[in-house]
Parts: structure tokens; sequence; C-alpha cells
């Protein structure tokens, strides 16, 4: 569309049109934005609908090896997170930041680069993600190219982002870019540190981080990522839109300071309660729970700021859709901030960990906050963007209802999966015997909960069908050419003049009560960064530095060796399947899981992987201790078609492990990379490939005399039969010689 200019600037009198800026504001990169969001939106609960159906009936795997339950998974959480909320937040901020600044943004070249670059990274992902590239680090599964992309294109909206701050009209920076700030500053520092890896080969690299390290870093990153891409972000869409649609202020602004502050400073601390009862150290696991439990008051805040900004306003509720979806959103997200806190303390933790009511968790904030708030904004933004009324107003409301609906089929489902899967893995008989041992009955227990979230996920996506029809539909009214309003706006004095200083209230409390100190910062937003910056900085080096420091926390076992060439390209396949997605490697300190499993891990047996494989869930057994439970053949056949060992299993089929050969030269470059970030490998560093041939004629040939096909010596099957026999194999040869205490 070729802009036109516009009549607005008539309204600005003559008389002082000489002192005057003249600009517009970039709404061509909004709207790009906003039909990104549309279409990754589709996309990713599209995958999200089939891996679904793959739970709930392995048949829907369609036993194609890239269209797996574990390979698609990640798929479908970074399509929704990174393509689908990245998207609309980046919508959302290039519209608002514009407008609370007074400034077009830094660079229209900048801002085009940073649409098509983080379009091009989530193209990359929906293709090498599906052909099982992965580092096995959950949100963070992409490959080293990709993660350098990333960072490359962070780098530029943040450039344009705080160019544009810095060359703004209006002198102090508004509560939502505060948010904004945050979010772009942490996401940067969290995506450097976790995704910091030795490359192996151009789609394969290892983590320089190694097990409980690995495992810290991880979450450190996960649980700060949905803080730092799903949270902060939208709560500065939040303070921009919601008045906006409500024509009102927000409620308070001294909440906002205080919900500002504590949430940057104390979320950072909370990522160790994802791995209570694991072999991270006691200490850090509970400074985790108690900063995760103070989270509730900082969150609440919000959401109690962001409903009471409809004070004098809830009679708009029951007629406008804009804010139907941002109550209800606003409300998923503080239920998801009560239940995020009660699931970091241990005693609930326990029960919820590794079960569907994580995933229930999940959802509740992903559809109901995020979903919610997205569209909310985009119905607002419509006429807006597009000139032009919006098409129907009854399809918002069916959507605003149909989306509902789904919300409480798919989370009622899952949460009573979650409980059921916990409470049947906890319960012991009469006799002081496992009640469910047998793991898959557990499992077949929870098919009609699935059948029933793939009913509830159905109904949002109809509401996501019905959304991107309205949106269409409202584009094709659009007018011939867009209007574009010439703004003026005075520029910013070199030195701030206060007009109107307030009289300094008596007394230190009452005067850091009045808040003029924060004004102060607000007019200064380096200084703002800065110490944005500093709170995230130093909350997150109090907890991760004794980590790497203190020496009890590493401990080592003599008896624990790296992996072969052979078991190591065996881990490679299982990480490029996904198998971490469904199974953990991690036996937590419980009798039942003890006794379910076998002795409980150690963080010394992990210390050669890289990375490492705890998992986050359990669809499948735990395989800790997995090495020596069965023969070979029993593993090739399990592969081959998990439902001729174990009839009710929903495990998809790995045929293609009996077919597809070994690159025995590769796993040299693989071997040299792990050795450079610390696994002695002795002498594999010079003859990797040679070892491998000789352990897959070992295994091929135990395959045969029990029983199994021949010829199996060059295929992947063999790898992976290595790599499962060896797992728990170390702390059975000697269970003491350990060099350090927990």
């Amino acid at each position: 569309m070729t802009p036109a200019p516009s009549a607005a600037a008539s309204v600005v009198p003559r008389a002082s049109a000489a002192t005057l800026d003249r600009f517009s504001y970039d709404d061509a990169i909004v709207r790009k934005f906003l039909f990104a969001t549309l279409i990754w939106g589709v996309v990713g609960m599209l995958v999200g609908l089939l891996i679904a159906l793959q739970l709930a009936n392995p048949i829907f795997n369609f036993n194609v090896e890239w269209l797996s339950f574990g390979r698609l998974r990640p798929l479908h959480t970074n399509a929704v997170i990174f393509a689908f909320a990245g998207n609309a937040f980046f919508t959302g901020c290039y519209y608002s930041t514009q407008r609370l600044l007074k400034a077009r943004m830094f660079s229209d070249g900048l801002s085009k680069f940073h649409f098509w670059g983080w379009q091009a990274i989530i193209v990359s992902a929906a293709l090498t993600l599906p052909l099982g590239f992965t580092q096995a680090k959950e949100y963070a599964e992409l490959e080293w190219p990709i993660d350098i992309a990333i960072a490359v294109v962070w780098v530029a909206f943040a450039v344009n982002f705080f160019g544009t701050l810095i060359k703004r009209r209006e002198r102090h920076i508004y509560v939502a870019l505060w948010f904004y700030i945050a979010s772009i500053v942490t996401v940067a520092i969290l995506h450097i540190f976790n995704n910091l890896s030795m490359p192996a080969g151009l789609f394969k690299s290892y983590s320089i981080y190694a097990g409980v390290q690995d495992a810290f870093m991880q979450w450190w990153y996960g649980h700060n990522a949905v803080a730092f891409f799903l949270t902060t972000p939208f709560l500065g869409l939040m303070y921009y839109f919601m008045p906006k649609a409500a024509e009102g202020p927000v409620f308070s602004y001294k909440l906002s300071i205080l919900h500002f502050w504590s949430l940057v400073f104390m979320y950072i601390w909370a990522g160790p309660h994802h791995l209570h009862y694991t072999a991270l150290p006691e200490w850090a696991s509970t400074v985790g729970m108690l900063f995760s439990v103070m989270l509730w008051a900082p969150s609440w805040g919000g959401m109690i700021n962001g409903l009471l900004t409809l004070r004098g306003a809830w009679h708009k509720v029951a007629s406008d859709p804009v804010l139907k979806f941002f109550v209800v959103g606003i409300t998923a997200y503080g239920m998801s901030t009560f239940e995020g806190p009660m699931l970091s303390i241990k005693s609930v933790n326990a029960l919820a960990h590794y079960t569907d009511w994580i995933i229930a968790h999940v959802h509740t904030g992903a559809l109901g906050w995020n979903g919610f708030m997205t569209f909310g904004m985009v119905y607002w933004l419509l006429p807006r963007l597009f000139q032009t009324e919006i098409y129907s107003k009854k399809a918002m409301e069916l959507h605003f209802w149909i989306g509902s609906v789904g919300i409480v089929l798919y989370v009622v489902a899952i949460y009573s999966a979650g409980v059921t899967q916990g409470l049947m893995w906890r319960a012991f008989d009469e006799t002081g015997r496992l009640a469910y041992p047998d793991f898959v009955e557990t499992v077949v227990k929870l098919l009609p909960m699935y059948w029933m979230r793939v009913v509830g996920g159905s109904f949002f996506i109809v509401g996501m069908f019905i959304f991107g029809w309205n949106i269409i539909m409202t584009w094709m009214r659009r007018p011939a050419h867009y209007e574009v309003p010439i703004i003026e706006a005075a520029p910013l004095s070199p030195k701030y003049v206060d007009d109107n200083p307030a009289v300094p209230a008596n007394g230190l409390w009452a005067r850091f009560n009045q808040v003029q100190w924060h004004r102060a910062w607000e007019r200064a937003p380096m200084l703002f960064t800065a110490l944005t910056i500093l709170a995230v900085v130093v909350a997150s080096l109090f907890e991760i530095l004794p980590t790497f420091l203190i020496k009890s926390n590493v401990p080592t076992i003599a008896s624990v060796k790296p992996y072969t060439p052979l078991e190591l390209a065996g881990r490679d396949m299982y990480i490029a399947e996904g198998c971490f997605n469904c199974h953990s490697q991690m036996v937590r300190p419980f009798r039942y899981e003890t006794e379910r499993f076998g002795e409980y891990s150690k963080p010394g047996e992990s210390v050669y992987e890289h990375p490492f494989l705890w998992g986050s869930r359990r669809i499948g057994p735990d395989l800790a201790r997995e090495g020596g439970k069965y023969p070979d053949l029993w593993h090739v056949r399990h592969f081959e078609n998990p439902r001729a060992v174990t009839a009710k299993s929903i495990m998809p089929a790995y045929s293609h492990f009996l077919t597809k050969t070994i690159d025995f030269e590769q796993i040299q470059s693989r071997v040299d990379a792990m050795a450079m970030v610390g696994v002695p490998y002795g002498d594999a560093v010079n003859k990797a490939p040679a070892m491998a041939r000789e352990q897959a004629k070992t295994i091929a040939a135990a395959i045969v005399e029990q029983g199994g096909p021949r010829g199996l010596e060059d295929k992947q099957i063999v790898a992976i039969v290595a790599y499962m026999q060896r797992l728990g194999r170390d702390i059975k040869v000697q269970k003491t010689a350990s060099k350090g205490a927990r």
C-alpha cells in the first residue's frame, strides 16, 4: 500500500509548528508481525493437536521417523512459544513503543531485518527439529548455527528498540516499556549462557556444561524463558493495551513499581524448583523453592493491577469481546502464578513432577494468558491497523466462548491425568508391594483423558480458525491506501527541567514512598536498563556461582567412565529421536521410585554427560537403570515394534534403526568434541571409528546368538542397544569410591 499523508497535521496550531518535529509511525511492520502471529499460531497448534493424537493412539505417528512424537514435541513448543507468542509480542511492542515514545522506530531497516530474520529462524526450526537436529535442552533445542542467528536477530531488535528509546520525544518511559526492557536484556543473557556449546558438525554440538551444572543452567534458562519471554513481555502488553481497551489509567503506579522490580529480581532465582529431589544440591533446590513461593506476591500484584484497571468499566466487559479476552487472560495469569509457587513446594512437587500436571499448568498459562491476551490485543488493533471496522463482532464472541470451553476441557483432562499418574506411581498394596508395578498400567489409565485433551485442543484450534477468518475478512475491507497520520511533537531538551517539582515529604520513608526517586530513573532509560541488568545478573550469580565453584557440589565416582564411541553414537540417536521427551534418566530418592526403577541417581553419575538427560516428564518408565535389564534382542524387538513386546505401549516404532547404517567415520568428530569439553576419552581420540566397529560386531553377534536377525553390525540399532545397555551399569560396578560428599 502506498502511504498517504494525513490531514491530522492541520490539527496542530501553526504557531508552534516551527518547534515541533514531524514524523509518522511505522505500522507496516506491525501488520507483518500480526499476520506472522496468526500463521505460526495455527501451525504450532495444529502440530500440538497431532502430538496429542499420538499420545492417545500411536498409530498417528504414521511410522514415519520425522513425524514421531519425540521429534514433533519440541517443534510444537518452539512454534507456540517463539513463533506465535514471540510474533505477538513483537506486534504489540512495535505498535506501543512508537506511540509511548512519540518516535518512529530507530531504523526501518532493522525492523525489517528483525521480522524476516525471526521468520527465517522459525522456518529453520521447522525443518531441523523433525529431522532430529536438537541439543535436547527444553525450549533451547535448536542447534548452534541457529542459536547464533537468534543472537544476531535479537541484537538487531535490541539496537532498534534502545535506539528508539534514545531518540524519544517523551521524557518518562511508561511502565509497559519497563517490562519490554527487562525482556529484551534478560532473554539475551539467558540465551547466550545456556547455549554455550562445542560444535561437532554443522548441526551437532555438545553443551560445555555437564550433568548437574548442565541441568542447573538449563532450568535457570528454561524457567526464565517462561518468565522473560512469556510473562514480562505480555505484562508489558497488558499495561499498554488493557488501559486502552478499558479507556482508563492503570490502577496503581506504585503497585507497578513494586510489581516490576520484585518480579525481575526474584524470578531469576526460581528455576531450581524444576529439579527437586534430583541430583541437584539440596541448598540450590531449597533456594529455588523459597524464591518461587515469594513470587506469589509480585505476580498477583500484576494481576490485581491489571484487573483493577477495569474499575468503573466492568459494565463494558459484557458487551466488549476485547475486554472479555483480556479479563480471562489476566485471570489465567493469576491462576498460573498461584499454581507455579504451589508446585515449587517440595511436598507438592513430589507428586506433580514428571506428570501431566505440569503440562496442564503450562497450558493454563499458554492458552489462557498468552493466547487470550494475544487475541484481545489483535482484535483491538485490527480497526486501527486496517483502518476499517472489524468484519464480525459475532465471530469474536464465538471465538471467545469456543476458546474458553476448549481451555476448560483441555486443562481439566490433563490435571486429572497428572494427579492420576502421580497417585498410581506411588501406590502400594496391602502387602507392601507396588500396586501398579507395570508402568504401562499407569499409561493406559490416562488414555480417556488424552482423548478429552484432543477434544479440548480441537475446540481451541477451531477458535483459531475463526480468529484467522475474521482477520482476513477485516483486512479485505481495508481502504485502497492506508492513511498515514503525520505526528507533531516537541523534541526533548538536552537537560530536564521540572516545571512543577513536588514538595519533599517529611521523613525518609515518606520520601521513599513519594516515588520521586523512581521518576528520576524513568527519565534515564539507559540507567534504568543498567539497573535491570544488575538485578538480573546479581540474582543469577548468587545462585549459579556456588554450583560451579564449590567442589563438594561436583562429586565424581571412580567407576563412572565416559561412554564408548559406539555408546556415544547411540546416545546421540536417543537425543535425535527426542526420547528424552518421554523418558527420564533420574531415579529420585523415593521408595516407590527405587522399588520400581532401582537405586536412586547420584550427581557423580552424570559428570561426563553433555547434555544432561534427566528429562522433565515420564510418559514411559525411567531409564537410569535400564542397562542389563533385558537381553540385546529384547531391545531390537522393542524398537522395531513396541507393541509386539508390550501390547499396550504408546511408544512410536523405530524400525528405521534396523535399516539405516551407522556413519562410523563421523563418530571421531563427536568424540573429539566431547574431549574438548573435558571428557577424558584416552585412546578413543585417535581410533574412535575402529573401536565403535569392534563393539558393534560384538553386539550384532550377541543378537544373532539370542535368535535375532543377522547383518546388524553396521546398523543404527546396535548403537542404540549399546547405549541402552550401558545406562546405570557403572554404578553397579562400584557403589562407593566417591570423591566429595553430596
